[in-house]
């Protein structure tokens, strides 16, 4: 079994980004492919990290009613999915996953309240985030028509 490497987490202070808020953008010809990306987590209990595709990954575990079928949507064996889950669960302090045994085609799983609401505001704060990007991007990078 490989080691795990731990993923730093980085502070960087409101005064460094506000000189670049005050600085005009630079006007240069951009190609129009030209597009934001980001790469968006939260961590829970300092290592364990949610992001936008175990959020997916949770999503489609309520929707299709089965870690083992969630999994399979995202080419993710159901071991590591499993995992994943009671790890999240651990540093979380609370349940996400309300399962039901019940062997093959009889068992099952949704989200809890908890794990629903928590999941909910995740996707609220991604969504916003996600926004805020775009709207900084065209400021920054404005691209001629």
């Amino acid at each position: 079994m490989g080691k795990r490497v731990r993923r730093e987490t980085y502070r960087t202070s409101e005064a460094h980004h506000e000189s670049y808020d005050e600085a005009p953008p630079i006007s240069m010809d951009l190609p129009q492919t030209l597009a934001p990306k980001m790469k968006l987590w939260i961590v829970l209990a300092d290592r364990v990290q949610l992001g936008h595709g175990r959020a997916q990954l949770l999503r489609a575990i309520d929707e299709l009613g089965s870690i083992r079928k969630a999994a399979a949507q995202f080419g993710m064996s159901y071991r590591r999915a499993w995992g994943y889950l009671r790890e999240l669960e651990a540093a979380a302090g609370f349940p996400f996953l309300e399962r039901r045994v019940g062997g093959w085609g009889h068992g099952g799983a949704t989200l809890t309240t908890e794990g629903r609401i928590f999941l909910t505001q995740y996707e609220t704060f991604w969504t916003q985030v996600e926004a805020a990007m775009h709207q900084a991007f065209a400021v920054c990078f404005p691209q001629s028509d």
